[in-house]
């Protein structure tokens, strides 16, 4: 019997299937290791079957723990029943960086490959460099068509299945697919109801290139972001109107414009709750109410702009797309 599939899965240009709602595993401060890891069985045990890490993130330890125990007290039949997206770390960057990043990023998870493995950024700093406290000297030249040709390489190792980008404009994707063999499958970037992305997701879907959506609810105002999301007026109005929670009409939103949400929450009842968004839709009255929206962009990238930098701008660094 095959196994049943809680919600819709979209299939990569590169072949494979990738659940279209993932759970986001970044979060500060962390909870301790084995209450992050009993955090993670929880979200399989209520469904969730695409989880994404990174190395800056410091949870792919507590990820692969979580899958292993699953597997091991046989929740799920085995790991394949799990997709894991992970991520290269600014530092890492530089075509001879790649491969040994991806195996270190395997030796934490405890896995023999990832589903899906990103470039975080197109940024790479130096590897004595505080990534939250940069200054200029510590930024440097990132070359994206040798990264990408060591992900290229990567993938054909088979210790990725899928590769792609995360945070990459329009037009630094368009780079990528001058020369890539591989394309990149699939673009993370931040996406919600106050920062649509039309041009992006338009382009993706030009070039079969699928988005993921992070920060889907607006980060809450925490370190960054904002609340215009979980305060907007108008997605309150739809939320009462059709008894649904404000999250799930804005990853419902998400969902329907063809991107699948990483959602980010460690709270039981929450995770079970966003979810529950793929068994009924927004009427078209809706989604142009939510279209007039105010749009401004949450995660700007101020830290990584330096007048000796490769990037003096932020309209260098999203090519204008901000």
């Amino acid at each position: 019997m095959e196994k049943e599939i809680l919600f819709p899965e979209i299939v990569l240009n590169s072949g494979y299937k990738m659940p279209t709602l993932g759970l986001g595993t970044a979060a500060y401060p962390l909870p301790p290791p084995d209450h992050l890891t009993s955090i993670f069985i929880e979200a399989i045990a209520s469904g969730y079957r695409h989880f994404d890490t990174a190395t800056i993130y410091d949870t792919e330890e507590a990820v692969g723990r979580a899958v292993a125990t699953v597997v091991e007290h046989g929740l799920i039949k085995n790991r394949d029943e799990v997709f894991i997206t992970s991520k290269l770390f600014v530092k890492d960057t530089h075509p001879d960086l790649v491969l040994p990043a991806l195996k270190e990023t395997l030796r934490e998870l405890g896995l023999e490959y990832v589903d899906l493995y990103l470039i975080h950024l197109p940024i790479r700093i130096k590897q004595n460099a505080n990534p939250f406290n940069l200054s200029g000297e510590d930024t440097l030249h990132f070359d994206v068509k040798g990264v990408w040709e060591a992900m290229e390489a990567c993938s054909k190792l088979r210790l990725a299945k899928s590769i792609g980008v995360s945070n990459f404009s329009c037009a630094k994707l368009s780079r990528i697919l001058e020369f890539a063999t591989i394309p990149p499958a699939v673009n993370q970037v931040e996406m919600n109801v106050a920062w649509q992305q039309h041009k992006m997701v338009q382009f993706c879907k030009e070039k079969n290139i699928h988005v993921c959506a992070w920060s889907p609810l607006g980060a809450n105002g925490a370190i960054w972001g904002s609340l215009a999301v979980m305060e907007s007026s108008v997605l309150k109005q739809i939320a009462a109107a059709i008894n649904k929670s404000i999250p799930q009409v804005a990853l419902r939103w998400i969902y329907e414009q063809g991107v699948s949400p990483i959602v980010k929450s460690f709270n039981k009842e929450r995770m079970k709750e966003n979810l529950q968004i793929f068994d009924w839709e927004l009427s078209d009255k809706q989604v142009c109410e939510i279209q007039k929206i105010p749009q401004a962009k949450g995660f700007r990238g101020e830290i990584y702009i330096f007048p000796e930098g490769q990037y003096k701008s932020l309209q260098e660094l999203w090519d204008g797309e901000i």
